[in-house]
């Protein structure tokens, strides 16, 4: 885990335990995932162009992304600020978002019987001091040989169609994994919670 220090003050490690949490997202699935912390906090949409860079990887991606989402909604927000991005890789190709069903029927076509790695980053600033803690927690899902009958019955299932890879683990997307392989599972879904934690422990913030 990387720490970057604050300009406002020396350190904040147990200090800050009242500030405000901002979850500098509106994405439905990292604020449920966050719920479960049983911790109060808000959301805000973050400004941020999600554009690659020339030649950055996957892990330079969403470590840069989740701390400028940070950043930006900590710029008019007090408190520690949760920033993360998410991308999914098979080989050297970056999978996005289908979109649509048919674009979805081939992505899923794509990864029958592969291995895709998750790499999420994440993000918690406190605004108040200007320090951040970034990491970025990878998780791999081998996929099942997937039949034209499976693909066609998940994607009218889950309709998955704005979910990086075509599927949703937290549905019945775990139907189409033969194995799962990383730290935290939460991490699949977008906010590893159990990084997260640790983060707001040292950030004065401890759970439960």
């Amino acid at each position: 885990m990387e720490i970057e220090p604050g300009t406002r003050s020396e350190t904040t490690m147990n200090t800050t335990s009242s500030l405000p949490v901002v979850l500098a997202s509106t994405s439905p699935f990292r604020k449920e995932l966050l719920q479960r912390l049983g911790i109060t906090f808000t959301t805000a949409a973050p400004d941020v162009d999600e554009s690659p860079l020339a030649d950055e990887t996957p892990e330079a991606l969403v470590r840069r992304l989740a701390k400028a989402k940070a950043r930006a909604i900590g710029q008019s927000c007090q408190g520690l600020i949760i920033g993360s991005d998410q991308v999914a890789t098979t080989g050297s190709d970056i999978l996005g978002k289908p979109g649509t069903h048919v674009h979805a029927t081939e992505q899923l076509r794509a990864l029958s019987g592969r291995l895709v790695t998750f790499h999420t980053g994440l993000c918690l600033l406190n605004s108040m001091t200007g320090e951040a803690q970034v990491d970025v927690i990878p998780f791999k899902v081998q996929f099942r040989q997937l039949d034209e009958g499976q693909i066609e019955r998940y994607l009218q299932a889950d309709q998955p169609y704005n979910c990086a890879g075509s599927f949703k683990s937290e549905g019945q997307g775990i139907t189409l994994f033969e194995r799962m392989d990383g730290d935290d599972p939460s991490a699949l879904i977008g906010l590893p919670l159990i990084r997260l934690t640790t983060m707001l422990a040292r950030a004065g913030l401890v759970l439960p």
